[in-house]
């Protein structure tokens, strides 16, 4: 049986025809997944402790330089737009711990640049014994109440403090907070900037 020419060549024009068609639809479709598809993870990067403040330019929005001390997650520096708020501060520094008193915090207010922002510790008596204008402790004359608003002293640590002082007399330097037992490195660390003789 004889098959025309004219039908071959339709019928194999009509399979190439088909072809490139489906090739165009493979790659479009493959075009859409890719433009789709995510490309990596995007993660918030956690702020640092401790910002140092760079030089301002014509071109930079003015900022206030604040440091948060007390019972928050990451006391330290914190360089903040001018006109953001107490609870932008506490938010930069990892929010409150667990022994924060947050009643004793106006979140509402607006920070000042060179301002030292003290979150107390829950029970702390505002005004104690050993507080400074400057909302540091002062090992030399606080009492236990005062010595537990600073993060990691508890009553035990703090009794401890109070007998050495005791012992000893008063503190020459801050430093000397180390020789009481308890008081190891890390512990020193964080409390340093919070204390003053």
């Amino acid at each position: 049986m004889d098959v025309d020419p004219n039908a071959r060549t339709a019928r194999l024009r009509l399979t190439v025809g088909a072809g490139i068609v489906l090739v165009i639809l493979a790659a479009g479709v493959a075009v859409l997944v890719s433009a789709l598809a995510p490309h990596g993870v995007t993660r918030a990067a956690a702020p640092p402790a401790v910002v140092h403040k760079a030089a301002p330019t014509a071109n930079d929005a003015p900022t206030a330089l604040v440091h948060v001390v007390g019972q928050v997650r990451r006391p330290g520096l914190y360089e903040l737009p001018a006109g953001d708020r107490v609870v932008d501060a506490v938010s930069a520094a990892g929010g409150f711990t667990h022994a924060a008193d947050q009643a004793q915090v106006n979140l509402a207010e607006v920070v000042t640049d060179g301002e030292q922002i003290v979150v107390a510790r829950k029970g702390a008596v505002s005004g104690a014994p050993g507080a400074t204008s400057s909302g540091k402790v002062n090992i030399n004359t606080a009492d236990a109440t005062a010595l537990e608003t600073l993060d990691g002293i508890g009553p035990a640590l703090a009794q401890r403090i109070l007998a050495y002082r005791k012992a000893h007399g008063s503190f020459s330097s801050v430093g000397d907070l180390q020789n009481v037992t308890g008081i190891g490195d890390k512990k020193f660390a964080a409390l340093k900037a919070n204390v003053t003789t």
